[in-house]
């Protein structure tokens, strides 16, 4: 498979020639992290290289995706308030398109949060990982003390009005109470809409969990400093979803998923699952 080389955005008619099923663009901003979770599909740790995507390169790819019809910005890692230039990120891209940022929430604190909330806007939405109304169920999987850090950031950025989402991956830590974690949002003043509940994947660090791979899965584009890839569930260590490793255009990429996408005989699609 032959990708293009890097060149100037999309005219209207490159754009046009992209089909219409991508609405949502992932962003690995960075891959260390300040915790090391043990399921983490990214394989994030305080040790992990960096392998920063860079203010220069989201930026350009913001403005390739929204001509060509993404609706939504995802960043993660790692961890991605580890970076100086978040913030930076955040308002360029929340002002052009709904900006969703991942996050352990532990680093959110005084100065970093107070940030937030000067650049806070209807575009910006925080999103926290957070596995259980109690540590027991969170603890176990993200690390002794991570439960009653994310809680507490998850009160201030709502005190604050910033937009919170919570994220909760499903665990046999946690499978038999995600119920009573569901209550303990919606008591915190997060809405069952903006809670989040995705099985746990094999992928990554974790050795448990669905098999999961790039002909089981919904395409949402991922990008990072090392190519393009199918969905965020890759894992660094497998290249099985990379795509591309040609950032620029975005739109080679697109066509060759949607390409794909289209030769494999799967029915209407309903065999694949969304995880995002």
């Amino acid at each position: 498979m032959k990708y293009g080389t890097a060149h100037a955005m999309q005219s209207g008619a490159e754009a046009a020639e992209i089909p219409a099923i991508f609405t949502k663009l992932w962003l690995y901003t960075n891959f260390d992290c300040n915790l090391r979770c043990s399921y983490c599909v990214a394989e994030s740790t305080p040790e992990t290289p960096r392998r920063a995507l860079g203010f220069s390169n989201m930026k350009r790819l913001v403005d390739e995706a929204v001509p060509l019809g993404f609706t939504d910005v995802f960043l993660t890692g790692g961890e991605p308030f580890l970076l100086e230039e978040i913030d930076r990120m955040l308002a360029y891209a929340s002002a052009r398109i709904h900006t969703t940022v991942l996050t352990n929430g532990v680093l959110l604190r005084g100065k970093q949060l107070e940030q937030l909330c000067a650049i806070k806007n209807e575009n910006m939405t925080i999103q926290v990982s957070l596995d259980g109304a109690k540590p027991e169920h969170n603890d176990p999987y993200r690390g002794s003390g991570t439960w009653a850090r994310a809680v507490t950031t998850i009160r201030q950025l709502l005190a604050r009005g910033l937009r919170v989402t919570i994220s909760t991956t499903e665990t046999p830590a946690n499978t038999d109470h995600l119920d009573e974690l569901q209550g303990f949002l919606v008591g915190l003043g997060v809405p069952v809409a903006d809670h989040l509940v995705r099985p746990l994947a094999k992928r990554g660090f974790s050795d448990e969990g669905l098999t999961i791979n790039i002909d089981t899965l919904v395409p949402e584009p991922t990008v990072d400093i090392d190519g393009v890839s199918w969905h965020p569930l890759h894992a660094p260590s497998d290249e099985s979803m990379l795509i591309s490793r040609e950032i620029f255009p975005l739109a080679n990429a697109l066509k060759c998923i949607a390409e794909r996408l289209g030769s494999q005989t799967c029915g209407n699609g309903s065999s694949r699952q969304e995880f995002t």
